[in-house]
């Protein structure tokens, strides 16, 4: 493949010796491999600055000890905080003022800063002008060592975290902690590969020694380059993005409110990566390990997985945590260390190049591409390449590298994930529509499809070629259709929203053609914090097989969870203004539902006989937006999951966007007696066309079956419950038919 036809991602990849030694070879090496990477990362106009660079190695404490800033205190009882400060002298010491006196609250003592040697004349013009000032500040604890210091020193930094967000001004715009550990420490900044050796003075000193060395090279592709964004970030290395970014951060948030944090974990301020590092980090320092947390958070196509055939305990425990949290999904390869254990993971589509090696002399390189780490053939002990999902760790204390299969099973049999599973854990799978077919056809029907939206062609086009062939439907090529934000004619709500196209690469995002990394089955009920788990209580799990449920369904969850149904519907009298009024209104009675102990919230429009002359309804997409995110901001988000029972959902693109803004399943009522509606009718014909046939231009889209197929999926996908921008591109025409006879 050209060299240039791999340029829009960054490069990574990591140097350890598996013999622990500690030696400045080993910095040396990974400021060439990273020079090496070049190509993989983006430069500033000025030609010098760049997107960024970085690595994250062991806290040099020769160099430190040699320059007297440990102040006789032994390394082991000491932390060094990377910092990032604002330019200003002044207002730089009053965000030092906020670290020292919070350190001494929490029993650390302040030992010093000291200002990192640097060559600013070898900075870019961009570069230069947005550098901060960076220092360092050494600390230190009386009794204290190893994961105990560790935690007081993340709590330190989460405390001076929420001073700085409180201070505001250029405190808050500055103030970055690059690294706070008494293990690992970050050298980055805006600047291309060659330039981080030359500008830190630090990584040439021969003092400066250590084990293992994580090494990054930046392409920017969702936010603007500052030297905060470079990366290594505190415990990860990433290379690509984080497609389900917003709901991740939503739930997040959700979690914060919980815990009453000051300052959140997860912003949109941030880049995608640097938001999975804090919550990755956040599980660290609860007592996960990295392999465990990077497992729960990334998780791998797991599914009809022929490895896992021999090994039942894995699956167990990815079908644990998938029915507790939602995934951060890749593109990805990720490099996690937090000083103890080293490693690297792909993600369940495995679109990144990641190889590795073993030499006889105990080295160990990961690397992006081969190449950048120079070794003789002769001394290759193995060679490998992650798969998708695959994950590798190299305990940097005992020198053990484990490669995926080995790692898994150690986290596996950790717990009786199966067992858990099989005694309190529920799966409602798909039901019979007899209900629905029972049922009758409303007398009114043309009226009602008309007062939600729908078209001759959504009915006749849409839903009866899915009716009939059970699948896609398939359309002419080309998008003639105006933009409903530019149209002049009535459009639903969904029409406004189609997918936002990744920069770099798309995921899968067809259940039906791609399902051996993705599956449609959700979760509902109330959702658990990770840093509980693993726990038997959080195996109480109540799991649906689609997103898309029928009357049978729906009734199954109301047998099995505390369910409230409010009412969408409200007064046409009120006017326009009805409509804020009603929203409000939803979003109390839905806070008031799940403060006494509803777990499943049901916005519904259905109503004996259905909707009247004096009657209006809030839409669907806005009635589970505003109650996602009252719920949200009310601290109860987690404890309830929402179901919209809804007259307005007849396409994937409908539910897809519904899910997408909250919702963790819908009931489309109306879709289901339109099809027996459809049947019913002497038009029938007019739907019984082949499944190929091709239809009018005007339409220009493709659709896919409004109930997924029933063929079992490879695993628990990245629950689209989160998503914030609906997967999927389907959109509806602008062009609007006339209803015969209505």
């Amino acid at each position: 493949m050209p060299l240039v036809a791999e340029r829009d991602a960054c490069g990574v990849g990591f140097l350890a010796d598996q013999k622990g030694r500690r030696r400045h070879d080993t910095v040396v090496r990974a400021l060439h491999a990273l020079s090496c990477m070049e190509h993989r990362g983006g430069c500033g106009g000025d030609s010098v600055s760049g997107d960024g660079a970085g690595v994250m190695t062991a806290v040099p404490w020769e160099l430190l000890e040699a320059e007297g800033a440990l102040k006789g205190k032994p390394s082991e009882s000491c932390g060094v905080a990377m910092t990032f400060l604002p330019q200003n002298e002044d207002v730089a010491l009053e965000g030092q003022k906020l670290l020292e006196v919070r350190a001494a609250e929490q029993g650390l003592e302040f030992l010093g800063w000291r200002d990192v040697p640097q060559n600013k004349r070898v900075l870019g013009e961009l570069a230069l002008a947005a550098l901060p000032t960076v220092r360092q500040a050494i600390l230190h604890h009386p009794t204290k060592r190893g994961d105990e210091l560790e935690n007081a020193l993340y709590q330190l930094k989460r405390s001076v975290q929420g001073d700085v967000t409180a201070a505001g001004g250029e405190i808050a715009e500055w103030m970055y902690f690059v690294s706070f550990s008494s293990r690992t420490i970050v050298y980055k900044g805006m600047v291309m590969s060659c330039i981080l050796g030359p500008f830190y003075g630090d990584l040439t000193n021969p003092n400066f020694k250590t084990n293992f060395a994580v090494y990054h090279r930046r392409f920017s592709t969702n936010t603007n380059p500052k030297w905060p964004l470079a990366q290594p970030f505190r415990c990860l290395a990433h290379n690509g993005e984080i497609n389900t970014l917003i709901g991740n951060v939503n739930w997040q948030r959700a979690l914060d409110i919980k815990r009453a944090r000051r300052d959140p974990l997860c912003s949109l301020g941030r880049s995608d990566s640097s938001n999975l590092d804090a919550v990755f980090e956040n599980l660290l320092r609860f007592g996960k390990t990295p392999a465990q947390s990077m497992s729960m958070l990334v998780p791998e196509a797991y599914r009809d997985q022929p490895a896992y055939d021999a090994h039942p305990e894995i699956v167990d425990m990815f079908e644990y945590y998938a029915g507790m949290q939602e995934p951060w999904d890749g593109p990805a390869l990720l490099i996690f260390c937090d000083g103890k254990q080293l490693g690297a993971t792909l993600d369940r589509n495995g679109l990144r190049p990641a190889r590795f090696l073993q030499t006889k002399d105990g080295l160990i390189g990961f690397m992006s591409e081969t190449g950048v780490i120079e070794v003789d053939d002769e001394d290759v002990v193995s060679k490998g390449r992650l798969g998708p999902g695959n994950m590798i760790t190299l305990d940097l204390e005992t020198g053990t590298f484990r490669e995926n299969l080995e790692v898994k099973l150690d986290l596996a049999t950790q717990q009786p994930y199966g067992k858990w599973l099989s005694e309190h854990r529920v799966v409602i799978p798909h039901m019979d529509f007899d209900k629905e077919v029972a049922s009758a056809v409303p007398s009114d029907m043309e009226t009602q499809l008309t007062a939600f939206g729908w078209s001759l062609e959504d009915v006749e086009m849409q839903v009866g070629d899915m009716a009939d062939a059970g699948k896609e439907t398939l359309f002419s090529l080309g998008e003639d259709t105006p933009l409903a934000v530019l149209s002049n004619k009535p459009h639903t709500l969904y029409d406004y929203f189609k997918q936002r196209f990744a920069q770099v690469t798309n995921p899968p995002i067809d259940p039906l053609r791609e399902g051996i990394v993705m599956a449609l089955d959700m979760a509902l009920g109330t959702r658990h914090d990770l840093r509980d788990a693993p726990a038997e209580s959080l195996a109480e799990q109540l799991r649906i097989s689609s997103p898309v449920l029928n009357q049978a369904e729906l009734d199954e969850v109301t047998k099995l969870r505390k369910l409230a149904s409010i009412s969408t519907i409200y007064p046409i009298s009120t006017g326009p203004e009805g409509l804020q009024a009603a929203v409000k209104e939803l979003c109390v009675a839905a806070e008031a539902a799940v403060r006494d102990g509803a777990e499943v919230v049901v916005l519904s429009d259905k109503q004996e006989g259905g909707v009247g002359p004096d009657d209006v309804y809030i839409p669907p997409l806005i009635a589970v937006g505003a109650v996602h995110h009252h719920l949200i901001n009310a601290g109860l988000r987690l404890a309830a999951s929402v179901v919209v029972e809804t007259a307005q959902a007849w396409s994937t693109h409908h539910i897809a966007c519904l899910v997408g803004f909250g919702a963790s399943a819908v009931h489309p009522y109306l879709l289901f007696s339109t099809v027996k509606w459809q049947y019913e009718s002497e038009k029938r014909s007019r739907c019984a066309r082949p499944a190929s046939s091709t239809t009018s231009p005007s339409r220009a889209r493709t659709t896919t079956c409004a109930r997924p197929s029933r063929r079992a999926c490879s695993r628990s996908s990245p629950r689209s419950a989160s998503r914030s921008s609906p997967p999927t591109t389907a959109h509806r025409s602008s062009r609007r038919s006339a209803w015969v006879g209505s």
